[in-house]
């Protein structure tokens, strides 16, 4: 099969990010990257665009990287309690899920994306937890956070009181 030398203007997922120089199957590039102008062909007119492209990239990867560096350093000094409705015994009504989490992270002024808190399941327990933001591939940050009762733990008469007979 015939294959050309493509310049990718825009990320693609699976090929490769802007300003990327990538061998595609001509028909591939042909119908799909050339008309959504999501690549160029490589030659020799096109050189200083491929430039250009690659600088500011790499301009844009450092700004990126500084700003994920910041917010992780924003993230560490955060100190949150979510505070939950519980029955007797402390157990809790429900879950909380990443969604609350980070809704309380931005009453706290962080602004995270539902990607980048790795909670794979709802909590259901009273306690510290522990959990993994991910910022940017080289920037992650773990992020602890408590689930307090609403109101005071109550504990359950009969299991603790001795049977009288």
């Amino acid at each position: 099969m015939a294959t050309t030398d493509i310049l990718l203007l825009e990320p693609v997922t699976g090929l490769g990010g802007e300003g990327d120089q990538v061998t595609v199957k001509a028909g591939y590039a042909r119908n799909f990257l050339l008309p959504r102008k999501l690549a160029l062909p490589v030659n020799r007119a096109n050189q200083k665009y491929i430039d250009a492209l690659q600088k500011r990239r790499a301009e844009r990867e450092a700004k990126e990287l500084g700003h994920a560096q910041e917010l992780a350093a924003k993230i560490e000094k955060v100190s949150i309690a979510i505070a939950v409705k519980t029955g007797e015994g402390g157990k809790m009504f429900g879950s909380v899920t990443a969604q609350d989490l980070i809704d309380r992270l931005a009453e706290e002024g962080v602004e995270l994306e539902r990607k980048q808190l790795n909670l794979y399941t709802p909590v259901k327990a009273l306690g510290k937890h522990a959990t993994k933001v991910k910022l940017h591939p080289e920037v992650t940050v773990e992020f602890e956070w408590e689930v307090v009762s609403e109101n005071p733990i109550e504990e359950n008469e009969e299991a603790e009181a001795p049977k009288a007979e």
